[in-house]
């Protein structure tokens, strides 16, 4: 009996078997047309966000001297480039329910070279082929390298692909490499924060680091809000799990003081040296936290995380020789009108003179700092003149222009 039952037993054990192996979530090509998918989403969203922002730049530029200061929202060229913000950003924010979160981070090099292709193009001055070359030439080594690059990350990047479900999700939440890399985030992030607050460390590599831990847990976050609606729309309804909105929270919260921090930086920095240490600090950042939330590497083999290594590595070099090439714009003015200055004191207000007194040092129609000024724009000074008003019983103070010389 027991003989006669084995194979029957053998049978009914080999559907089993084959309904395990069937449940594996993806193929290697369906795997690697879901990188496509997600790296094409990316660069697109890229793409039009850099056309998006150099329009809305161009529509500001035009009515700069306009007295609405919100003339821009009257003009098509600024709609148009708000409408491209959006499509590109829902672009991006797609593209992370498709491919690794290690793969799609280091693509935003794609806005840093139509930003430099764009200004290139809509050049105003005219330039000799030789010049052109000379002035430009680290912006062009800059994009090729950046391309190499970008295609080197799409080639070997990481291939790891799961259902964004809440089970998932919350299970990657409470795993320890992730907790121990959130320990160390949180610790750094405190010190950082102290020293920039506390200790006046407005560095610029410490404003960045901060904007780069914030925008690691940025990007964990919209990875699982965007894999966790893709899911949804396509069937398995993930919007009832709590872990959903402390990811959407944690999203829009990070994204915030991220925003904040970048703000500060851009007051005190170039916003080249911010785009390239930026883009090197928050990238690196963000494949750190990939490769711990998500496991984004785990069963690559060597070849292929050194070829990834390596992408990044061109990608951080052109991304710096682009902004490199950027010029600090530096405002000239040689005449400044008196009542064009909010909070400063008219001449003749109520009928008395006025003179202003601007750190006891003031030349009407000039600059504050005019030492390296051309003789041509040195203004001249008033003489010193009594004048009186009102009546003859009633002497008003007189006005009186302080002079100065060009060393003071």
């Amino acid at each position: 009996m027991e003989g006669g039952n084995s194979p029957n037993l053998q049978l009914q054990q080999l559907p089993l078997a084959t309904a395990a192996v069937s449940v594996q979530p993806h193929t290697d090509s369906f795997s690697y047309k879901e990188n496509l998918i997600g790296a094409l989403l990316a660069i697109f969203g890229h793409l039009v966000i850099s056309i998006a922002l150099n329009l809305q730049k161009y529509s500001h530029i035009r009515l700069a001297g306009s007295k609405d200061p919100r003339a821009y929202f009257k003009t098509k060229t600024w709609w148009c480039g708000l409408f491209l913000l959006v499509l590109g950003e829902l672009g991006v924010f797609s593209s992370y329910a498709f491919a690794p979160l290690s793969l799609i981070v280091p693509l935003s090099a794609v806005s840093v070279i139509a930003s430099a292709i764009i200004g290139i193009i809509f050049i105003k001055e005219k330039w000799k082929p030789k010049d052109f070359l000379r002035r430009y030439v680290l912006s062009f080594v800059g994009c090729g390298l950046a391309i190499v690059g970008t295609y080197l990350l799409i080639t070997f990047g990481p291939n790891s692909h799961e259902k964004m479900t809440g089970e998932n999700i919350t299970r990657h939440l409470v795993s320890w490499p992730f907790l121990l890399y959130m320990l160390v985030e949180i610790i750094v992030f405190c010190l950082l924060l102290y020293f920039y607050k506390e200790k006046n460390a407005n560095y610029i590599v410490v404003i960045l680091l901060l904007v780069a831990l914030l925008g690691s847990m940025t990007v964990v976050t919209v990875k699982a809000v965007a894999g966790m609606i893709v899911v949804s729309i396509q069937g398995n309804l993930q919007l009832d799990y709590p872990i959903f909105y402390i990811m959407l929270v944690c999203m829009i919260a990070t994204a915030i003081f991220q925003a904040t921090f970048l703000a500060q930086a851009s007051q005190l920095y170039d916003s080249s040296q911010i785009a390239s240490i930026g883009y090197i600090l928050s990238t690196t950042a963000a494949i750190t936290a990939g490769a711990t939330f998500y496991l984004d590497f785990t069963g690559e083999d060597v070849l292929h995380i050194c070829m990834f290594a390596l992408g990044c590595l061109i990608a951080f070099l052109g991304v710096f020789l682009i902004t490199r090439n950027r010029k600090k714009s530096v405002p000239f003015e040689p005449y400044i009108s008196m009542d064009a200055m909010p909070g400063m004191q008219n001449m003749h207000d109520k009928g008395i003179a006025v003179q202003p007194d601007l750190k006891a040092s003031f030349s009407y129609g000039a600059l504050e700092n005019n030492d390296n000024m051309p003789e041509i724009y040195t203004p001249a000074t008033l003489p010193i003149v009594q004048e009186q008003h009102g009546s003859k019983r009633v002497s008003a103070p007189p006005y009186r222009v302080l002079e100065h010389s060009k060393k003071d």
